[in-house]
């Protein structure tokens, strides 16, 4: 069974509101996650329910004041800093453009976070990419240990959700000060198990489940640090 961590709780929703403010939000807009829209030819538009699943999820388990559904936008869209978190999903390349990097690194770096979801396929083209944003560092596998399986459930690690290549499922992370700014999940694929039952019908509730605990805790983890 896998258990909340009820000491994080009551401190969530004060930690979101000054991570909203320190976003320019005014008190009239919710948390919300903005998927990214990216050059290349992958289809970053793909999981079209997820995020609204996983705001409901937010909305009912930690009590977070969500936005409805997600945002679209480009790293070049002048409200990227009203968004605390963004989501990157997709099968296919990813190719950012130079401003795009730079726009990228200093999001994170003052304070953004990305999570990027393989869907099947991203893998060659989002780690060239990487580089380019932090040409000093490689991904670095997330141990089971790290607050992000622990800040809210009490996780294992990091679920596998689907089958891919069979291979175990792997988090991988890039960090600043100290900070993970980056999470990127590999052969797991979390947004499967957040977009609709009828989507995925072979995802079973347990599966299901797991990913609205990893995913909650995604959340909230960006919230409190």
């Amino acid at each position: 069974m896998h258990r909340v961590n009820k000491g994080w709780v009551c401190s969530i929703m004060i930690c979101a509101a000054m991570l909203l403010l320190q976003h320019g939000l005014s008190g009239g807009q919710r948390f919300t996650i903005a998927q990214v829209q990216y050059s290349g030819g992958g289809d970053w538009y793909g999981d079209a329910t997820v995020i609204s699943n996983w705001l409901r999820l937010l909305r009912a388990r930690a009590a977070i004041e969500t936005a409805e559904d997600r945002v679209i936008l480009k790293l070049t869209t002048h409200t990227l800093y009203n968004y605390p978190m963004l989501y990157l999903v997709g099968h296919g390349n990813i190719r950012l453009t130079e401003s795009e990097v730079e726009i990228l690194r200093h999001y994170l770096t003052h304070g953004g976070f990305l999570f990027v979801n393989d869907d099947y396929g991203l893998d060659e083209s989002f780690r060239r990419e990487m580089r380019r944003v932090f040409p000093q560092q490689e991904l670095a596998p997330i141990p089971n240990a790290h607050p992000i399986y622990h800040c809210f459930y009490e996780l294992p690690g990091l679920p596998k959700i689907h089958e891919h290549d069979s291979e175990p499922a792997q988090g991988f992370g890039l960090f600043h000060d100290g900070r993970m700014v980056v999470y990127y999940v590999y052969s797991s694929d979390i947004g499967d198990g957040l977009e609709d039952a009828d989507v995925h019908p072979e995802d079973t509730p347990e599966v299901r489940e797991l990913a609205a605990k990893m995913a909650v805790n995604i959340a909230v983890y960006v919230l409190t640090h």
